[in-house]
């Protein structure tokens, strides 16, 4: 761990000096690259000087009780270097979450896809809140959210919701949302006050950059059609709706939220772009799967997440095994503890499995 850190400063000086010298700034391509190299690694290298300065302190404050003759100052001097021990093993255990491997899509924008599964009307309904869920939460955080396409029920529910979410961070919060969500519930059609049971599934796509994703003209089948008009949607006079299959994989992108063909083409070309990032990089990093499992699973889309039982106004996550008893506030936006609780549980797997592998 000592050696990481050590290269880690090293380079972080490096850096540092570089951008300093004038033939690096009078190449705005050469700086950039750097200041982003160096921005990425300036939280390690800075706590790692911290945690030096406060080992130097330590051991001088040890090493003077050693050498002291006088009781009472001999005991402050070593209060002191036990405070200060304290303080750097506390650092030591930020420095090894520092440490841990750095999910390269945490940063990016994401496209969201949430579909009513098991439950009928019940679970179009439910699909429906969690799009809501979603967006209040977005909108908290001021990040911006965007429609791609959508399929309504007369009941006000939603077949489907496709739609992307941007800003700082996005992925590193939403990444553990994708998998099968479960609502129990009395719908406002049971006339005999049962709880029905149904499921939502909801996948979250890291916006893959363009130079992520190359796809060939060749590959791809382009439909035009009329929107249907279902659920008060307008209904185009004009074949304006998309539908994009790439050939090679099957998937099948369709966008009818704009008015505009080109619009609407260059949001399908988006998540198509999303979902073949997603379909190629989880191919790759199938075997690894295998071998790890995390607390918080393996993000598989087939896999029952979390619960939200309405009756009892809590909302469980099986992965971690947190109950929350705020549906009421959660279903409005308010899931940022879940959240933060199922990165904390990641972040100690990592941890005890690199223990494990040293």
């Amino acid at each position: 761990m000592i050696k990481k850190l050590e290269d880690i400063l090293e380079r972080y000086n490096r850096l540092t000096s570089e951008m300093a010298d004038p033939d690096v700034i009078s190449d705005p391509n050469r700086w950039t690259k750097c200041a982003k190299e160096h921005s990425e690694i300036a939280e390690t290298a800075e706590k790692y000087l911290e945690y030096k300065k406060i080992e130097k302190e330590m051991n001088e404050s040890f090493a003077a009780a050693e050498a002291e003759s006088d009781k009472e100052m001999k005991d402050l001097l070593t209060e002191e270097g036990y405070s200060l021990k304290e303080k750097l093993s506390a650092i030591h255990g930020e420095l090894r979450i520092l440490l841990l491997p750095k999910d390269k899509n945490d940063e990016r924008n994401v496209v969201m896809e949430i579909r009513g599964g098991a439950g009928g009307d019940e679970a179009n309904l439910f699909a429906a809140d969690l799009y809501s869920m979603y967006c209040r939460y977005a909108e908290s955080l001021r990040w911006k959210t965007e429609v791609i396409d959508m399929s309504e029920t007369e009941l006000g529910g939603m077949k489907e919701v496709v739609f992307s979410v941007s800003g700082k961070g996005v992925y590193s919060k939403l990444k553990y949302e994708s998998g099968v969500h479960r609502v129990q519930r009395v719908p406002e059609t049971e006339s005999q006050g049962r709880v029905h049971t149904s499921t939502v599934t909801v996948a979250v796509l890291p916006e893959p950059e363009d130079v992520d994703v190359e796809i060939n003209e060749k590959d791809l089948k382009i439909d035009t059609y009329r929107s249907g008009g279902a659920g008060g949607q307008h209904i185009n006079k004009t074949e304006s709706c998309i539908r994009i299959t790439h050939l090679p994989t099957g998937i099948v992108v369709t966008c009818q939220d704009e008015r505009s063909q080109i619009k609407n083409r260059e949001k399908a070309m988006k998540v198509l772009k999303s979902r073949l990032y997603d379909y190629y990089n989880t191919r790759y990093q199938n075997d690894y799967a295998e071998n790890r499992k995390s607390q918080i699973g393996t993000g598989d889309r087939s896999e029952r997440i979390r619960t939200y039982n309405f009756p009892q106004n809590r909302v469980t996550d099986h992965r971690i095994g947190l109950t929350l008893y705020s549906l009421d506030t959660f279903i409005m936006g308010d899931i940022g503890e879940m959240l933060e609780a199922l990165a904390i549980a990641d972040r100690e797997a990592q941890l005890s499995s690199s223990e494990d592998e040293a």
